[in-house]
């Protein structure tokens, strides 16, 4: 194998390939190159080495190179390995393969080898290899790699390998109590993790083991369960299973939870367990917005509370307007929570509240210049105009000749035009990794002119001192949009905000759900607003295409501002649906904005919300449209009112 050849080839390929940018041509070798890729995910070497033969000094020749050694890595000879990892020291597929490799290594307990790599790898959050690093320490007598291992009896899912064979041997060596095994047990019935909760549990003694039916009960009908209760919970394998059964049940119904738990349940259980118990129901009833959540609390008494059950706790209390009830949360939290936007604004304001201006103040500054939304929103307590940084950065020719000479970001944006987006992300992820502001938005303005607008945001996002705020919130397709928006009474700043959270401006987008384009429509939406609006010679399989996208999503989220009447609901409707949107609100009250944003009970919703609605802001500014300050922009959201009928329900 001559990896040193083969990577001077590609350097040289990189460097030709590039004077054509911002498109590289496709060409013959399109179909070979694909061929290897396929080969490689189906384990083929044969199909693989066939295809890889027409692609001798091609730009992607380490990742050939990768996917043949990667297939037969079990089998491969450190030596081989060894060299792979010296000629390609500066790509992401050493690191890539390095990572597999102190995999097998450790596996293989070859820990003289393992060391060696290890001490190269940059992939710090890999929790596997960090589990082989632990195990190597522990078969060494450095019992002190216990207490680090500790945090992995925490994972919320199914430990791969590496860490359930160092499970064991926390388990054998008396490291993990029973009381420890029903923690975790717990933390993945909460996550739903029922497959990985049965692994635990077989770190049990028979005798100390639950009941498998009753498991299966508490797990797929925890009402049921929970409502034939065994006579005797003083087994404590019974009485978890009980525990268990109430986490799931709370997540379907708080309030009836909460029947229980103040009848024979709570009354059956011991102090200890009733109150965690209180804290789980508490939590689910915040994330369900029941008026009773904060008097469950209450009852949860000195139980400790994680940062969630906390954030859901102040976040229960902003819904009514309880600011000291904030202020206490907050002050429980972790400090790595506690100081993070969200909760620096919130504090602020809870302090504003009581009368304390300066002390508020002081929150504000501390995030103030944060562009992001309680950045905006700190900025505006103060007085202060929301404005994109004044002297945006522009790389030079020679800064630009410079990204275009890099063979990262070369292999990064032919990985990407070929279809190979994760492996093409990763690798520009990889060459970014050390770059200073000004090659930051060099590379960023390669990507922008190469269209690839995620890269070309995601980097210039990552700047600290210098920025470019063109380049963070670009405006592709400006005429269509603008026309659409503007044929539709719509904020062209809010559609590229939506857009841009949406989709990152890649047409070709497709989500896990099925959701196709820039605006991420759903096969469902695209017919129903199709049918809606009359829209001619309507074809599903062109819902990808830029104009027919367009047209579709910015239609659909007119019926949605249409039927909700507000920008955040209409964008938590457009991500979320109109159905939830709308029972997100308070029932009898209005709601600021921003607290109707904070309190949506979906992750992934909040945050959209929140960066929907401050992406507006900046291209508000960018664009030269009417300013308007993001409180503004937020207002207040009336109560809920009277649904609408099913006939007006939209997808």
């Amino acid at each position: 194998m001559i990896l040193k050849g083969f990577r001077n080839l590609a350097v040289s390929a990189a460097l030709a390939a590039l004077v054509a940018l911002p498109s590289l041509a496709a060409n013959g070798t399109d179909d070979a190159l694909l061929g290897a890729f396929d080969a490689y995910r189906a384990g083929d070497p044969i199909k693989l080495a066939k295809q890889a033969k027409k692609l001798d000094g091609n730009l992607l020749a380490p990742w050939l190179e990768y996917w043949r050694l990667s297939l037969r890595l079990e089998d491969a000879p450190r030596s081989e390995v060894r060299e792979f990892l010296s000629t390609y020291a500066d790509a992401y597929v050493a690191e890539r393969l390095r990572g597999e490799w102190l995999r097998v290594l450790g596996r293989r307990g070859e820990w003289s080898e393992f060391e060696r790599e290890a001490a190269a790898y940059g992939g710090e959050d890999e929790l596997e290899v960090r589990c082989y690093g632990w195990v190597r320490r522990l078969e060494q007598g450095d019992d002190s790699a216990f207490a680090e291992a500790s945090v992995i009896w925490a994972e919320p899912r199914e430990l791969p390998e590496g860490c359930a064979r160092l499970a064991e041997t926390m388990v054998t060596r008396g490291r993990i109590s029973i009381t420890d095994i029903w923690r975790r047990v717990r933390i993945l019935f909460e996550a739903g993790q029922i497959t990985a909760a049965k692994t635990s549990l077989g770190y049990l003694k028979k005798d100390e083991s639950p009941d498998e039916r009753a498991l299966a009960e508490a797990a797929r009908r925890p009402k049921r369960f929970l409502q034939g209760l065994p006579a005797s919970l003083e087994r404590r394998a019974t009485r978890e299973v009980a525990v268990l059964a109430a986490l799931r049940y709370a997540r379907e119904d708080a309030e009836a939870m909460a029947e229980l738990m103040l009848g024979r349940l709570g009354e059956r259980l011991p102090e200890r367990e009733a109150r965690y118990l209180w804290g789980r129901v508490a939590l689910e009833g915040a994330r369900q917005h029941h008026p009773d959540a904060l008097a469950w609390y209450g009852r949860a008494g000195d139980t400790p509370l994680d940062d969630e059950q906390l954030a859901w706790k102040a976040r229960a209390a902003l819904r009514v307007g309880e600011w000291l009830t904030v202020r206490a949360a907050i002050d429980r939290m972790s400090p790595e929570e506690r100081y993070i936007p969200t909760w620096t604004y919130w504090y602020g304001r809870s302090l504003a509240a009581a009368g304390d201006d300066a002390s508020a103040r002081a929150y504000f500054l501390r995030i103030a210049a944060a562009p992001e939304f309680y950045g905006l929103l700190a900025n505006e307590e103060l007085g202060q105009a929301n404005v994109a940084p004044s002297g945006s950065y522009a790389p030079s020719e020679e800064e630009l000749d410079a990204a275009k000479r890099d063979p990262g970001l070369a292999r990064a944006l032919e990985l990407i035009r070929l279809g190979l987006r994760n492996e093409g992300v990763r690798e520009w992820q990889f060459a970014i990794r050390f770059y200073d502001d000004p090659r930051l938005i060099a590379a960023s303005e390669l990507a922008r002119r190469a269209e690839v607008y995620d890269r070309a945001i995601h980097t210039a996002d990552r700047t600290v001192h210098l920025h470019n705020f063109a380049l963070r919130y670009p405006v592709p397709y400006r005429d269509l949009f603008g026309e659409y928006a503007k044929s539709r009474g719509l904020d062209e700043a809010w559609v590229f905000g939506l857009v841009r959270q949406e989709s990152r401006f890649i047409s070709e987008a497709r989500s896990s759900a099925g959701a196709a384009g820039l605006m991420q429509v759903m096969p469902r939406t695209a017919r129903y607003v199709a049918s809606r609006t009359g829209m001619r010679n309507y074809r599903a399989k062109s819902v990808t295409e830029v104009q027919t996208n367009v047209q579709l999503g910015t239609s659909y989220l007119k019926l949605v501002l249409d039927q909700l009447g507000h920008p955040v609901l209409a964008s938590a409707a457009y991500n979320a649906g109109p159905g939830r949107a709308r029972r997100w609100r308070d029932p009898e009250k209005s709601l600021e904005g921003a607290i109707y944003a904070e309190t949506i009970p979906f992750g992934e919703t909040r945050r959209y919300v929140k960066k929907v609605m401050a992406n507006s802001v900046f291209y508000s500014q960018l664009m030269h449209t009417e300013p308007k300050p993001l409180k503004q922009r937020l207002g207040t959201i009336p109560p809920r009112g009277v649904a609408a009928s099913q006939d007006d329900e939209l997808p």
